[in-house]
């Protein structure tokens, strides 16, 4: 991390609301901002959160499903814990992930990734990278997802990106490529919105 990026997050006006609020990443206000609009989250819903360190999105997740639901998180990272959250250390590439998934629930409402590669700064490399993580996590959704659940993924914009969305369309009946106001402007990252799994 060079000077410059610690002192532009430093005058960043989501990292500063974030420290305030007690969230683990600016990150946060994007779900939520997501969440305003789309009402993918609601009270007492399962939730699993895919790459989920370091943890704020598990956090609003939880605020939002209270103590009736439920918050799983899934990452290669450990994450220290966070009260009413369960979390699985593994690789969401990885058959035995999926297994650990579904050994502590049977079905989720809603699947979240934002899920980003290690970036190289090789465009080409880091977005074909970013939706190979984002097909992982949509295969995923697709074995734990109840039918009409909804799924909320992050990838990088690229010649891939249509094709993916694509695949996400005809597994769901509503899909919208979103970019929430708490993304930085330069940022090549977009969500795309799915409700309404097919089944």
């Amino acid at each position: 991390m060079t000077k410059r990026w610690i002192s532009q997050r430093k005058q960043d006006g989501y990292y500063k609301l974030a420290k305030k609020a007690g969230y683990r990443s600016r990150s946060a206000y994007k779900l939520k901002q997501i969440n305003d609009r789309y009402n993918v989250i609601s009270s007492g819903d399962t939730v699993v959160d895919l790459g989920c360190a370091p943890g704020g999105w598990l956090q609003v997740a939880w605020d939002i499903v209270g103590p009736g639901g439920t918050v799983l998180g899934v990452d290669i990272q450990r994450i220290d814990n966070l009260e009413g959250v369960r979390f699985i250390r593994g690789d969401v590439t990885k058959t035995k992930t999926l297994e650990e998934i579904l050994s502590l629930i049977s079905k989720a409402d809603v699947v979240l990734s934002d899920m980003s590669p290690n970036i190289t700064g090789h465009y080409s490399m880091d977005h074909a990278k970013s939706v190979g993580l984002a097909e992982s996590a949509l295969e995923i959704a697709k074995k734990i997802l109840r039918e009409d659940g909804n799924f909320v993924v992050k990838v990088f914009q690229g010649d891939l990106f249509e094709d993916y969305f694509r695949t996400i369309k005809s597994n769901f009946s509503f899909t919208k490529a979103h970019s929430p106001k708490a993304s930085r402007k330069q940022s090549s990252e977009i969500y795309i919105i799915a409700k309404g799994f097919k089944g």
